[in-house]
Parts: C-alpha cells; structure tokens; sequence
C-alpha cells in the first residue's frame, strides 16, 4: 500500500502544480495558490520522508502529516472552488483524488498503529 500512495501523492502533486501555473496568471489568487503549492506538494514529500523513517513511531508521525497536509490541501481546494477559481468539473476531479489519498493514509496510520501493538 506504500507503493501505492507514494504514486498517488505524486501524481496528485504534479497535479496540483499544473492547477497553481493556471491561477498563477491572476494577483488576487496568488496566495490561495501559494498555499495549495505548498500543502498539495507536501503530501508526497511526507510520504517519501517516511519511507526512511527511523522506526514506526517515526513512520506513523510522518504519515499523520502527510494526512494533516491532505487535509488542508482539501480546505483551499474548497475554497478555490467556492470563490469561482475552479468550475464545479475540475473541482469534482482532483476532490477525487485528494479524498482517495486521505483515505489511503488514513488506512496505512491506522494498520501501522494496530502492527505496533503487536
């Protein structure tokens, strides 16, 4: 399952670059766009950190980021979406997405904690 989030974190965040290139033409959006950089592209970051983690609670830490980073990329998703940034079409889209990777991490903390107990 590692496998599989650490390519849907990228490809999420390739994703999200492409969508802040398009608003990255307009003042007003700069910021909001900054932002989604910035917490769209952590995702995978975490994910990659925590291949290498020193041990599972490290691991687990890691990836609860990567988590908190999913959700905050869905809030200015959101709120792209909600100030007419993003149609209801290209939100639907990569909401989709940003949903199945918070599911994905949540599985993976909650398997890691249970393993851990062990």
């Amino acid at each position: 399952m590692v496998s599989a989030i650490r390519e849907k974190s990228f490809a999420f965040a390739v994703r999200i670059v492409r969508l802040c290139k398009m608003l990255g033409g307009e003042r007003k959006a700069w910021v909001l766009s900054k932002q989604l950089l910035r917490s769209g592209t952590a995702i995978g970051a975490m994910v990659r950190e925590a291949e290498h983690a020193e041990s599972r609670a490290d691991f687990i830490h890691k990836m609860a980021i990567a988590q908190k980073e999913t959700n905050e990329t869905g809030y200015w998703l959101e709120l792209l979406h909600e100030t007419n940034y993003l149609n209801d079409r290209e939100f639907k889209s990569i909401i989709k997405d940003q949903v199945e990777i918070g599911k994905i991490l949540a599985s993976i903390i909650l398997t890691s904690k249970e393993n851990n107990c062990e």
